[in-house]
């Protein structure tokens, strides 16, 4: 998984202010809800010591996601009175919570991310008109990335036509989706059709690219609603089919991390390995088994790869006015100022020492 959509926090020095808050909107009086869960988070956050300019930014944008149907979240970042990065939850945090770290505490919106894998939706379904009895042929579509796409979807298309005309208008329809899959990288497109609609499914499918008919997963139509404002189309199917996936290039990153253990176990795996690497610029990738274990904090200097287990090691970069960070703030700077990428993997498929593993650009026989 790439990291780049957290370029803005690392372009503007800290302290940043972090609010994780469930601003779902499936309870009665959801405004009056939100606003007590920040009133509490904001008197944390000036306790911390936060200038009221963040805070106030940090209001304007709490609650903002109100187009955003059912259960969510927010994580927004702040810094010297301007919001630097906000974004809706899939599902609401676990317990609302707000720090304020030198360093961006963004590894439970970095996890929000994963399995981050490019995807067109597809709802194929039959109506009738409604000046006469003629059927028509309906499909909608949308392209998104998952899971983040659930409450952050992409705009949705769609087609209307009779249903004595599919033959021809499947043909302009497939070629639209195809342009979307080319556009969006998706790698999996998931259509949705009633069990008597085969023949609908058929003739689209047909009509698409030989090597994209290989990317199409089928789902029954079950009859659940198209997900409400705000929601991804096809929401419920998109997590049956999506949930217990990784992306192709996490994938290939995770088969190529396992060769290189083998051979090299000692400079591939734990967190002592994982630190090494990222002080040298020298890892690809870092893998974390779900859930993290991460140690609480990390000592870091001003560079994204001054990060160290100790003090003292901080010293050998010739850094003496280092801090002990969240962790994860420190792992994930590192990873985004080296270029790196992160996996995230289930612990039951994947075992770690810490919990940790890095693929590495390069092995130094020497190290």
């Amino acid at each position: 998984m790439k990291l780049s959509f957290l370029d803005p926090l690392y372009a503007r020095p800290g302290p940043w202010a972090a609010v994780y808050l469930d601003t779902s909107r499936d309870i009665e009086d959801p405004e009056k809800a939100i606003e007590l869960r920040w009133r509490h988070l904001r008197d944390a956050l000036s306790g911390q010591g936060v200038d009221n300019a963040t805070l106030s930014a940090l209001h304007t944008a709490v609650g903002s996601d109100r187009e955003v149907s059912g259960r969510h979240g927010q994580a927004l970042f702040a810094a010297h009175g301007r919001l630097g990065l906000a974004e809706e939850l899939p599902e609401p945090p676990a317990a609302d919570s707000a720090r304020f770290t030198s360093i961006p505490d963004v590894l439970p919106l970095v996890l929000r991310h994963a399995p981050d894998i490019p995807y067109v939706a597809v709802a194929l379904s039959r109506a009738f008109a409604e000046t006469d009895l003629e059927e028509d042929v309906v499909v909608h579509y949308q392209a998104g990335r998952w899971p983040m796409s659930r409450v952050a979807p992409e705009p949705r298309y769609n087609h209307i036509g009779a249903a004595r005309d599919w033959p021809a208008n499947a043909f302009a329809v497939a070629h639209e989706l195809e342009n979307l899959r080319r556009w969006t990288d998706a790698e999996t497109i998931v259509l949705r059709c009633a069990a008597e609609d085969v023949w609908l499914r058929g003739v689209l499918v047909n009509h698409l690219p030989e090597a994209t008919q290989q990317r199409v997963v089928t789902v029954p139509d079950s009859g659940r609603p198209v997900a409400g404002p705000g929601r991804a189309l096809l929401e419920a199917e998109l997590n049956d089919t999506l949930r217990a996936t990784v992306n192709e290039q996490d994938r290939t990153l995770t088969h190529r991390y396992m060769a290189q253990r083998a051979r090299h176990p000692d400079t591939s795996e734990g967190l002592s390995a994982a630190i090494t690497a990222l002080q040298r610029g020298q890892a690809h990738c870092l893998l974390l088994t779900r859930p993290v274990n991460l140690p609480e904090s990390l000592w870091a200097g001003p560079e994204p790869t001054h990060v160290t287990l100790t003090e003292p090691d901080l010293h050998t970069f010739g850094v003496h006015t280092g801090r002990q960070e969240p962790a994860g703030a420190v792992v994930v700077r590192a990873l985004v100022g080296t270029g790196a990428e992160l996996i995230t993997v289930p612990r039951e498929e994947l075992s770690l020492e810490d919990g940790v593993g890095v693929l590495l650009r390069y092995h130094d026989p020497y190290t």
